[in-house]
């Protein structure tokens, strides 16, 4: 759901920075590749070390790589199939680093294996929500469904509420509460979401099987 409203509003913001970009001779997928290992880096330094907000920082920084490199290559008037697989691999990539470092985190110092459970699933239902779509279109279908939880969600949610449980670090009490339940709703929204797409690619390849008969 925020793909469809804010995806076009950073567009906009961020259009000029690709322009430069691509003025300074740097390619898309350059930025795709430097995007992702900032990313990885922030999850994977900071987030086992319980150092959420510095975590969230630099993710931050480095996520919107995702909507940079899409904006210089229409500017480019070039979007590559390569290039596709390349943003969607690496999204894949990131996302796993994300919940890993929190994964980490609870397995060591956070000392919760029921929380460290809850953000495996969360890794493990975001790559396989991914997959239907993915999926469902290798084999022909439009996979038109708008879900509950998707990548952006997932993303916003867990990192606005790890950024904010980062906040433990300067002394303010309780805070740090929002991690968990950042991860259950990211868990729950992930359940319903696979649902909802399992559900519309029943219905789709049941309407091609039926009209190819016809």
């Amino acid at each position: 759901m925020l793909n469809k409203y804010a995806r076009a509003f950073f567009t906009r913001v961020l259009t000029p920075f690709a322009t430069l970009l691509l003025r300074l001779g740097v390619s898309p997928d350059t930025v795709t590749l430097i995007g992702t290992g900032g990313v990885v880096a922030g999850a994977l330094v900071f987030y086992p070390l319980g150092e959420f907000f510095w975590g969230t920082v630099v993710i931050t920084l480095f996520v919107f790589s995702d909507l940079v490199d899409g904006t210089m290559a229409r500017q480019l008037g070039r979007s590559s199939r390569w290039g596709a697989f390349l943003d969607s691999t690496l999204d894949r990539v990131a996302d796993a680093a994300v919940f890993g470092g929190i994964a980490l985190w609870y397995a060591g110092g956070g000392d919760s294996v029921l929380m460290c459970g809850v953000t495996i699933f969360c890794l493990a239902s975001g790559q396989v929500v991914s997959y239907t779509k993915a999926r469902g279109e290798s084999i022909g279908l439009p996979v038109n469904v708008n879900g509950l939880v998707e990548r952006a969600e997932r993303l916003v949610i867990t990192l606005v509420l790890a950024g904010f449980s980062g906040f433990t670090t300067f002394g303010v009490p309780y805070i740090g509460v929002l991690l968990p339940v950042a991860l259950w709703v990211v868990a729950l929204g992930s359940l319903v979401t696979l649902g909802q797409r399992m559900v519309t690619v029943r219905r789709e390849a049941a309407e091609a099987e039926g009209t190819g008969a016809a």
